[in-house]
């Protein structure tokens, strides 16, 4: 309501010597004079006091009206003027002044808050400005008794004080201001961010200790979504966790809204530098928070295992040993849970420790162990680290009657579409090899289920063959290419027509010659090849496994002509450069076997990594027996096109003569 001299009046409910609920902004008028914000916020004092009083000011902006504007509006914030002045950032009289002044003609404009729920006080503790705090407090108390602890419990939209906007700004003075008005402060609110919980998210630790010695101990630990301030500290380092250890062991039971306790976020933490002290000060004031699950029944154990946190598992198993067998909702211990999330340390740390032998067969609510998961997963590795523990059994069924044979012959592609060096072919012949068994079930039933599953299968299956056609191609047109461009651009060049033989290649009758025309022959013979196994796998003619099955040759074909074409740059090269060049030769030879090297890299890894565990499962001698002859039969398999080159080229020439006779040249006549 608008008084004559065109104020408006504050409402009866405004909160001038009472300690009642402050007023909302909501009561105000709307729409702040943009001469008024402007002078409040760059004009000075004396001017702003002209205008207030209804006196023309030196400094205005397109108005010559004489009479004072309202005090009662507010900007599209919701901030009314004293909002304004309390936000101006630095600590000079000349704002305490505004301050004083705006207070003077309009008391009640201190409890109002904004939009936001925020009052003057909260945004002068934002702008870190303790000379406006301090007029603001001594303010409020000057209205009636209480006034100012009433005004410092005001609780915004975000349930903050203005105490919370201390603590952020990090001004202790500011805070011990607060404090000593309202010892009981650091208690709100009693769920949500509290004070305390702010200055250790911000690692402040001479506020945090301000807050509890000011509040003698009664202070709100209360964090966001059920936390409290422990589980901050547990993230933010070993000093502010000891300290609230000191002062409140319970912290460490406390769960929030997923269930989870302190020791569950320091076990889900990688790299921060001294967690394992954390987890050791927490499991000191707690061993009982091993045991204590979250909402989906997942221990810290369990929490550790999903983000590999090896170390974090050995404290814990170091602290009582029995952790190891807990299983979560779904019946899986840590084992289980790090098959599933891949993570390879921790299932190989595990395997190799002895004393945890006893859960290695454990079983989940499905009846899958541990290799049960990692075969389904498809990890070579980490079915190494379980293949190769003789603890393991290999013939435990699931609830499906499925062993882990049975999941991997599932797991191999029935048709061929696959590479026959995949991790889920060498896990089939592995556990074949170690005399697995398979489970008591019909091989029919299983039968119908892969042709269920493989007629699912059909139409990706086809996008999967267009897809690796048209990569495929591309390679192999550009090797045809290649090698049909070098027969007719040969190293060395070509003879004069004067000459004998004229218009033939200069090298040629050489071993190395010979051998680079032979290497070029085969590279372009089967890019040629594959080129047409591309065509026909490519072609809606053909049924879907005819085109499988023209991929898979393609796909060998083109590996060959890699091989083909590497041997015949590298014998070119050096049959070039060797006689003035030799060391750059050799250096050449070399860099082009790491083509080779590459190309055969996965599959020998791969081969290698399975000789330990069949080592172990097979007894030493038909281990390596049968790893030897994977290896050489894989090498003999991919690099034959090598031998081919070298051995029938030397078989042209007599031992030690891998050059012709130099023969005089005849004149053409």
């Amino acid at each position: 309501m608008a008084s004559s001299t065109g104020q408006a009046t504050p409402s009866p409910a405004s909160p001038v010597a009472t300690n009642s609920a402050p007023l909302p902004a909501t009561n105000m008028e709307p729409k702040m004079d943009a001469g008024l914000l402007a002078l409040t916020c760059s004009g000075s004092f004396q001017d702003l006091e002209s205008l207030l009083n209804g006196r023309p000011a030196a400094y205005t902006i397109g108005s010559s009206a004489t009479q004072p504007p309202s005090l009662y509006t507010v900007t599209v914030g919701g901030d009314t003027l004293l909002h304004v002045v309390a936000a101006i950032h630095g600590d000079t009289e000349d704002s305490t002044k505004k301050a004083s002044l705006v207070f003077d003609k309009a008391p009640s404009l201190l409890f109002v808050q904004n939009s936001q729920g925020d009052t003057p006080l909260h945004c002068a503790a934002r702008a870190g400005n303790i000379r406006m705090v301090s007029l603001l407090v001594d303010l409020a108390n000057g209205q009636g008794v209480n006034n100012a602890k009433g005004l410092l419990e005001t609780q915004n939209k975000n349930k903050q004080t203005a105490l919370h906007e201390a603590v952020r700004s990090g001004d202790n003075d500011m805070v011990k201001l607060f404090m000593g008005v309202n010892p009981q402060l650091a208690r709100f609110p009693e769920q949500g961010t509290s004070p305390l919980y702010l200055a250790i998210l911000l690692e402040n630790k001479i506020i945090a200790n301000t807050l509890y010695e000011l509040s003698g101990g009664a202070i709100s630990y209360s964090g966001p979504s059920g936390q409290n301030a422990l589980h901050a500290a547990v993230l933010r380092g070993k000093d502010l966790t000891n300290m609230l250890l000191g002062w409140n062991n319970a912290l460490t039971i406390q769960q929030d809204e997923n269930g989870s306790t302190p020791l569950h976020l320091v076990a889900s933490v990688l790299g921060q530098s001294d967690r394992r002290t954390i987890r050791i000060l927490l499991l000191k004031a707690n061993p009982d928070a091993l045991y204590q699950p979250d909402n989906s029944g997942l221990f810290p154990i369990h929490v550790a295992a999903s983000v590999d946190a090896t170390l974090a598992i050995s404290d814990f198993l170091k602290k009582s040993s029995r952790c190891a067998g807990l299983r979560d909702a779904r019946g899986r211990t840590f084992l289980h849970v790090a098959v599933d999330k891949m993570k390879i340390r921790t299932v190989g740390s595990a395997c190799r420790n002895r004393s945890l032998s006893w859960i290695f067969n454990m079983q989940d609510k499905e009846g899958n162990t541990a290799l049960h998961l990692a075969i389904q997963k498809g990890s070579l590795t980490m079915f190494c680290a379980l293949f190769g523990n003789r603890q393991v059994s290999l013939n435990l069924t699931n609830e499906k009657g499925e062993t882990a044979l049975d999941i991997a012959r599932c797991n191999v592609p029935e048709g061929g579409l696959y590479y026959n060096q995949n991790s889920e072919v060498k896990i089939d012949l592995a556990l074949k090899f170690a005399g697995a068994k398979c489970g008591i079930s019909r091989r029919d039933y299983f039968e119908e289920n892969d042709i269920i599953q493989e007629r699912q299968d059909d139409n990706k299956n086809k996008e999967i063959v267009k897809e690796g056609t048209q990569t495929l191609c591309i390679g192999s047109v550009l090797i045809a290419t290649v090698t049909f461009g070098a027969t007719f651009a040969m190293p060395g060049g070509y003879r004069a027509d004067d000459h004998i033989n004229g218009g033939t290649p200069t090298l040629a009758g050489r071993y190395a010659f010979d051998a680079f025309t032979l290497a070029n022959a085969l590279a372009f013979t089967f890019s040629t090849m594959a080129t047409i196994s591309l065509m026909a796998s490519g072609s809606s003619l053909y049924n879907l496994r005819s085109r499988i099955m023209h991929l898979g040759m393609a796909f060998y074909f083109i590996k060959i002509s890699v091989t083909s074409l590497a041997a015949a740059f590298a014998i070119g090269t050096y049959m070039m450069i060797s006689p003035v060049a030799h060391k750059a030769a050799i250096a050449v030879c070399v860099l082009s076997s790491l083509v080779l090297l590459y190309t055969n890299a996965e599959l020998t890894i791969k081969n290698v990594v399975l000789i330990v565990p069949l080592c172990t499962r097979s007894g030493i001698i038909l281990g390596l027996l049968r790893s030897v002859v994977i290896i050489i039969g894989i090498i003999i398999f991919q690099l034959w096109p090598i031998i081919v080159i070298f051995c029938s080229t030397a078989r042209n020439y007599p031992a030690g003569k891998m050059e012709p006779a130099v023969q005089p040249p005849t004149p053409f006549v």
